[in-house]
């Protein structure tokens, strides 16, 4: 039964939420023990009540590895009135529709089949204006010679004789200087989305993003702020301040979040005071309209949950996603974070609830504040939980800037800003060009999950190499990174490190400090100052 109730883990792609109410509607189905149970003086044979739904439903859930072990009760309850809602179960008369399901004994069935929702049929070919394309050297112009250049006297020695001869007999070919044409803020704007998509892509190993991602709706201008305008703590700064929480709002968030120290001397304090303040925050975020992920992120938000085996990876593909979103939700987000994280490691904050713990409660509250659908998603909840428990756990990583992006990106501009010497017959810059297009064809799934691994497995090392020659990160730090990826890609850890010898020489050894030896004269006597004596003879 262990077997059946773990599944197979749904990876990154297009429309993951329908997969996982798929996967768990068949395992539901082909795992929940059905019996003859008797009510109201008649026999159901192949019934079940909701009370052994529940017990059955829950712990499938927990022993999945695309919920596990933080599904609570109450979240089962819930997923089970959406299988009666959506006619997965029914009552023993046959009765379906509503979402009426209690924990108790109430007789329930299956139906002779369980609706299926059927995938959405993807686009063969992809928008190639979805993604901008990135300047490249073909985009230049020559720099404007005169025609007479002022020349010095020559003075003809060896080495200048060595290089004359060269160009005669065509050692070195005909060349000119070109400059590409002055890059504005809109190409820069257009560098930073395409770079970023690209990253994203190759850090969750899919082949495309379409059908988890609409890049249309991504502003250039939001990464680019998201990456510059930011405070020493690394949260987004607002141009515009009508943007932000309302001031009562963020006062309450640092009185909570720095408690007891955190709160204004003028306000008055009473027992359950800190119950107030916090019911206030709550209030707020529960008002927006909108996730603080945003609806049309939400399809990328739910692949990432696909990788949660490797952590490392999840933690740069949340860096990434998180600078996709308008300054003004990443600068909420954050705050929010940085609130939660502090409110369940403060042990000297009263307790805010009588019956679940600080953590719990983070979550419970905040969960559909941050990921959620436009749509009536039946699995949101679960998703939700999953991801903001992550994000609690990881809160100092996951709103960082990606250092390996940005040093990729500023690279590039560099590279575009410099001047190139073009010889005859000779492409300009051939590692910046695009390959050539090639047709397209249908792959099976078997060779879509070999070429997405593969395609990973790159962008894995190079995330190794990255947290080895990152010199800002303390050595700290790096062992705990490094002992994670040990955990998350045993494989590439050991081609990496070989030896202890080699994963020593990740970290310098400290000079040890030489204390200075202190000789000691050792007198056998007291030392005793130099007396002359007289003798008088009388």
């Amino acid at each position: 039964m262990r077997a059946n109730m773990d599944g197979k883990m749904i990876g990154p792609g297009p429309y993951r939420a329908t997969k996982l109410w798929n996967e768990t509607i068949k395992l539901f189905r082909g795992g929940m023990p059905v019996r003859r149970h008797w009510a109201h003086f008649r026999c159901y044979d192949h019934s079940f009540t909701g009370a052994e739904a529940v017990d059955f439903l829950h712990e499938l859930l927990r022993l999945n590895q695309n919920f596990g072990p933080e599904v609570t009760r109450y979240q089962t309850l819930q997923l089970l009135r959406k299988f009666l809602k959506n006619h997965v179960i029914e009552d023993v008369k046959g009765r379906f529709g509503k979402e009426d399901l209690e924990d108790n004994g109430h007789l329930y069935r299956f139906p002779p089949q369980s609706p299926l929702k059927p995938l959405p049929v993807r686009p063969p070919v992809r928008d190639p204006g979805s993604v901008p394309r990135i300047p490249r050297w073909d985009d230049y112009e020559d720099i404007q010679v005169p025609v007479k250049i002022p020349m010095k006297p020559l003075i003809l020695n060896s080495g200048t004789w060595n290089k004359r001869h060269s160009i005669a007999i065509g050692e070195v070919p005909e060349c000119k200087l070109i400059r590409r044409r002055e890059l504005t803020p809109k190409h820069v704007d257009q560098i930073w989305k395409s770079m970023t998509l690209s990253h994203l892509q190759t850090v969750l190993g899919l082949q495309s993003l379409d059908g988890v991602l609409d890049t249309k709706l991504l502003s250039p201008k939001h990464i680019v702020h998201n990456v510059f305008g930011v405070n020493k703590q690394g949260i987004v700064v607002l141009k515009n301040k009508a943007e932000d929480s309302p001031h009562w709002v963020l006062s309450a968030m640092k009185c909570l979040a720095n408690w007891p120290n955190g709160c204004d001397n003028r306000q008055p304090t009473y027992p359950g005071f800190e119950r107030d303040v916090f019911r206030t925050v709550a209030e707020h975020f529960q008002r927006l309209k909108e996730p603080l992920l945003t609806f049309h992120l939400y399809e990328i938000f739910v692949s990432i949950l696909g990788l949660l085996q490797q952590p490392l990876v999840v933690v740069e593909a949340l860096q990434v996603c998180c600078l996709l979103l308008p300054p003004a939700n990443r600068r909420k987000l954050q705050l929010l974070m940085r609130l939660m994280a502090k409110v369940c490691a403060n042990p000297s904050l009263p307790p805010l609830n009588d019956t679940i713990g600080a953590r719990t409660l983070m979550v419970q509250t905040f969960s559909r504040c941050i990921l959620g659908s436009a749509d009536e998603v039946d699995l949101d909840e679960l998703l939700a939980t999953k991801l903001v428990m992550f994000m609690i756990d990881n809160h100092d990583s996951v709103l960082k800037v990606p250092s390996n992006l940005r040093k990729s990106v500023e690279e590039h501009l560099s590279h575009l800003r410099r001047a190139q010497i073009k010889y005859a017959g000779a492409d300009t810059d051939t590692s910046m060009m695009s390959p050539p297009h090639s047709s397209c064809r249908q792959i099976s799934s078997e060779e879509f999950e070999e070429q997405r691994v593969s395609g990973s497995h790159g962008a894995i090392v190079d995330l190794l190499e990255n947290i080895i020659h990152d010199k800002n990160m303390s050595i700290k730090d790096k062992k705990k990174k490094l002992k994670q990826f040990q955990k998350s890609h045993p494989d590439i850890y050991r081609r990496r490190f070989p030896t202890a010898e080699s994963e020593e020489a990740v970290f310098p050894e400290k000079p040890q400090r030489i204390k200075p030896q202190l000789m000691f004269l050792t007198l056998k006597k007291p030392f005793q100052p130099f007396q002359r004596s007289w003798s008088f003879r009388a």
